[in-house]
């Protein structure tokens, strides 16, 4: 890991977060040593009990297709709010991807087939931080399972609790994995809670009212 540290903000710039009209995010002048990694790429394979999975750091001119359809699923759409063209996911996706490494969007790979999308990023450092209290490092998961045939069948929540282990073992300042799924969307919430997650508040965000999942790493060894 890189080290890292805080420097103060400059020019803000817009973007997006699944369930958020665009809101503005603080950058600064050069980016900093405050990535989530240039090299989630190599936070894996993990052997899960589904199978062999990994991340792999978004290429939009590989990529885009399969993400365009995924996101135009009605049970997506509801929560991410990027059906349309193409281009609507393209912009969403190189706005993490111009994030300065805050912000790192992946696709998920079980036994060599894609099949979810995930944004790992810096909770502390996103518009998140301003509706809970947020700590150092806290390190930030949205994630969407692609195909309808691997929803509903727990396959979400053995690989959120292989990825939340990832970012713990490969971030060791992070104190914590967090997100803010809708909570409306009870599969996800339950997803989170099934993967080792707990309840910690409701929040209400810019366009939902969220349920604030988070792992400690304090609470890890007790799992």
């Amino acid at each position: 890991m890189q080290g890292e540290s805080a420097d103060p903000p400059a020019r803000p710039r817009r973007t997006r977060r699944p369930g958020r009209h665009p809101v503005r995010l603080c950058h600064h002048h050069q980016p900093p040593p405050l990535m989530i990694s240039a090299h989630i790429g190599d936070w894996g394979p993990v052997c899960t009990p589904a199978g062999r999975f990994r991340l792999a750091p978004v290429r939009i001119e590989r990529d885009l297709p399969v993400l365009a359809r995924w996101m135009n699923d009605p049970a997506v759409a509801r929560f991410w709010e990027l059906a349309g063209p193409p281009a609507v996911t393209a912009d969403h996706v190189r706005s993490q991807l111009a994030d300065a490494g805050r912000s790192v969007p992946c696709i998920g790979v079980l036994d060599g087939v894609p099949m979810s999308y995930w944004e790992i990023y810096r909770a502390d450092l996103d518009p998140l931080a301003h509706h809970y209290p947020a700590r150092p490092h806290d390190t930030g998961l949205h994630v969407l399972i692609g195909a309808v045939g691997d929803r509903g069948r727990g396959l979400g929540s053995i690989l959120l609790r292989a990825v939340a282990d990832l970012a713990l073992a490969r971030k060791p300042a992070s104190p914590r994995v967090v997100a803010e799924p809708d909570l409306r969307n009870i599969p996800s919430v339950t997803a989170f809670l099934n993967a080792g997650f707990y309840f910690s508040a409701e929040t209400d965000m810019p366009t939902k009212r969220a349920a604030l999942m988070v792992r400690d790493r304090s609470l890890c060894h007790l799992m």
